[in-house]
């Protein structure tokens, strides 16, 4: 009965070896999970062939099988160990682990000199007497046992749970052989040598299920898998030489592949098999030799033509105790946000005529006003010349008119013409002022401008707004006013004009106070400042300004005018706008532009 078992237990063993090792790329798990394998088949073999020749002293062939008996709790130890951590590097340290187990090989070989090992051998631990010596060796098997047992069930609860499947079989693989082997030397279980390795095999075969059914040797948490299956970006893992080992359920949804497609595919391989012809494979690959030895995320955003979708890629290593164990390929889909960001491209121009349109808006009701002075002079200077020109006409034929009298209705016609052209003068800078406003702010004119020329147009196009809120706009340039810029003058002047109209709604209609309008320059920049000092800002609004549409005004206020001021700023000029502001003191937005 016992060589039955055993021969069976030694073929399921072998097996499972057969089968574990057909994978291509092994991990540490796998590796030291073989090699446990392979001592239990010395050990299997060892007895077998004491069954088979029992002419021969049967101690000769417990001297093979306690090769495996000696050094199966070392390699259980660093399997708990690799389970634990993924990956482990051995350390110098682990060779003290072998002494132990070594110095039990040399005395079990010279036993007959000294007995410390068996006073007595028997097949039958019951009937055999063991020396002092076999204590030693029996307290440190069991003790690598139990630790690598405490490894194994731990980790195995922490990443799936106590009642999962795996654990429940890690356990019962680990604690079969264990309990057997100890209730036998403890005298409760009348056991012989066979029934240590027959019991082992009980626990090769929980963690073959564990194995096969619940992907014990990948690595892969139950509890884990099911929360990255979740997940709405898709991620792929790679060992060291570019195959994947792991992924997500949402990977396999995203680009259409079974499992069986991409476990234990090369990446370059499944690039392929995909048809991407827009990805540098010898990029990529040296993207991943990079992360191998590196801390830094690899970030770059890819179009996937085979499923028409955007990603941004982020490639990083994965580490256990600074030592590289994979590389994590994560793949957010931000195809909803490229279009997004299309649509806001296409609808740019749609935005900034909007808010050029409202502010001509407020530029209506001044224009009249701007016009309407100068228009008055200009028909009173007429009158005056009408009546000249009577007095002129009337004047030549009267002898009593004198040469002196000519030059003086002379010079108050000059007076007259004078002031006409004063007055057209300033009608020509409105015009020319709302005119340039009326122009497309996309069109990226490239003025050249003097800041006497800019304070002139912001005067004349908020004067009349001004006016209306009983506001005093004080300018003040310390810098020269011939200093020269060079953009979209008309964009700027919007821009200047729609921080002048807050600072005057941040009075909220109280009368008789003043806003600064301050041009300075710093280095190679200019600063333009608009100060007021109404109600300031909530701290709650700072936050999101320039970052969104967003207004302080209720319904009469879309938040666009600040928006679209940054976009200006920061696209016409490759400037900045900041601000300072404390609620109840007031605001201070300062335009910073580029010489």
């Amino acid at each position: 009965m016992d060589l039955l078992l055993l021969s069976l237990s030694c073929l399921f063993v072998l097996i499972i070896y057969l089968f574990i090792n057909k994978f291509q790329n092994k991990s540490q798990l796998t590796s030291i999970f073989s090699l446990n394998l392979v001592l239990l088949l010395v050990w299997d073999s060892a007895l077998i062939l004491q069954l088979l020749f029992k002419d021969v002293n049967p101690i000769y062939f417990d001297y093979v099988a306690y090769i495996a008996i000696c050094f199966i709790p070392i390699t259980m130890l660093l399997m708990g160990l690799i389970f634990a951590n993924t990956k482990i590097k051995f350390k110098k340290h682990y060779l003290l682990l072998f002494i132990v187990p070594t110095i039990s090989l040399f005395l079990l070989w010279t036993n007959d000199l000294h007995h410390l090992f068996y006073v007595s051998y028997s097949v039958s631990i019951s009937d055999a007497v063991f020396g002092p010596y076999f204590i030693v060796h029996s307290i440190y098997t069991y003790g690598l046992l139990f630790i690598a047992l405490f490894y194994l069930l731990i980790y195995s609860i922490r990443n799936s749970g106590f009642f999962s499947k795996q654990s429940l079989l890690i356990l019962a693989g680990t604690l079969i052989p264990i309990l057997i082997n100890l209730l036998g030397y403890l005298g409760f279980l009348n056991n012989s040598i066979y029934t240590t390795p027959i019991s082992f095999s009980i626990g090769m075969i929980c963690y073959a299920l564990a194995i096969f059914k619940f992907k014990f040797l990948s690595v892969t948490p139950i509890a884990l898998q099911r929360i990255v299956d979740r997940m709405s970006d898709s991620y792929i893992v790679l060992n060291e030489n570019n195959v994947i080992t792991d992924f997500n359920s949402t990977f396999l949804t995203t680009f259409n592949v079974k499992s069986n497609d991409v476990r234990n595919r090369n990446i370059v391989d499944l690039i392929s098999r995909f048809g991407e012809k827009n990805i540098n494979i010898d990029n990529l690959l040296i993207i991943l030799s990079k992360v191998k030895n590196s801390n830094t995320t690899f970030n770059y955003e890819k179009h996937f033509e085979s499923i028409n979708k955007y990603f941004n890629i982020e490639i990083n290593s994965i580490q256990s105790n600074d030592k590289y164990i994979g590389t994590l390929i994560l793949l957010k889909d931000i195809t909803q946000h490229v279009e997004d960001m299309n649509t806001i491209k296409e609808n740019q121009d749609l935005l900034v005529e909007k808010e050029r349109l409202a502010s001509l808006g407020q530029l209506v009701g001044g224009i009249a006003h701007n016009l309407k002075t100068p228009i008055m002079s200009i028909a009173g200077a007429a009158e005056g010349l009408t009546d000249l020109v009577k007095e002129y006409d009337s004047s030549i034929d009267d002898p009593e008119v004198t040469h002196q009298d000519h030059h003086e209705i002379a010079h108050d016609m000059d007076v007259w013409i004078e002031k006409i052209k004063t007055h057209a003068s300033y009608m020509s800078d409105v015009i020319t002022a709302v005119k340039g406003q009326a122009v497309n702010l996309n069109e990226d004119e490239q003025d050249t401008f003097t800041i006497d020329e800019l304070m002139k147009r912001v005067n004349i196009l908020m004067k009349h707004e001004l006016k209306n809120a009983l506001i005093d706009l004080n300018i003040n340039t310390n810098s020269n006013n011939l200093i020269t810029l060079h953009g979209n003058v008309n964009g700027l002047v919007q821009v200047i004009n729609n921080l002048i109209s807050n600072a005057i709604q941040a009075y909220n209609g109280v009368p008789n106070k003043s806003i600064d309008l301050t041009v300075t320059k710093k280095d190679s920049e200019i600063i333009i400042s608009v100060q007021d000092y109404g109600c300031g800002i909530p701290k709650e609004v700072q936050d999101k300004l320039f970052k969104e549409m967003i207004t302080t005004k209720g319904k009469n206020g879309t938040g666009l005018g600040l928006f679209m001021s940054y976009s200006t700023i920061r696209g016409h000029f490759d400037g900045n706008i900041t601000f300072e502001s404390k609620e109840g003191f007031g605001t201070r937005f300062d335009i910073i532009l580029p010489l």
